[in-house]
């Protein structure tokens, strides 16, 4: 009977066209909120690129280190600097690596991971002239037939 009224009064109609509006509204909704969501995306993409590396990575939490410039002095090229920059996850990682403690300078914890990384260069690179590693005893074995 319920069925019978809402079809002679038309209210299945106006039910049917309210669901249709409902819908075609949430759709919108859906529709807006993608947009507004990839809008922020490429907001936030624009900003990450308008970053330097070091304060991409920093933004990540990740360790980051960069030589900004090599320093030599015109009158004798054996001496020179780098001009080093960091960020504070590289420093972190430095300690976990053993490299300082709580405490020391930052500048301090560079320059020993620094003169080690420098060090081994050399010793790596063999830079330093001969490096004594041992001596290898190659004897020639006879098979017994």
């Amino acid at each position: 009977m319920k069925k019978f009224v809402e079809k002679l009064f038309g209210i299945d109609k106006i039910r049917a066209e309210a669901e249709r509006s409902i819908a075609i509204a949430a759709e919108a909704a859906n529709t807006a909120n993608l947009a507004t969501e990839a809008a922020e995306r490429a907001t936030e993409a624009e900003e990450l690129a308008k970053l330097t590396e070091k304060d991409r990575a920093t933004r990540r939490k990740e360790p980051w280190v960069g030589v900004l410039n090599t320093h030599v002095n015109k009158d004798n090229v054996r001496n020179g600097f780098f001009e080093l920059d960091w960020n504070e996850p590289f420093v972190v990682k430095l300690k976990q690596e053993g490299y300082g403690f709580d405490g020391d300078k930052e500048e301090e914890i560079v320059d020993r991971w620094f003169r080690e990384l420098c060090a081994n260069v050399v010793v790596d690179g063999d830079f330093g002239g001969p490096v004594n590693t041992g001596v290898i005893d190659i004897k020639t074995v006879k098979k017994n037939n």
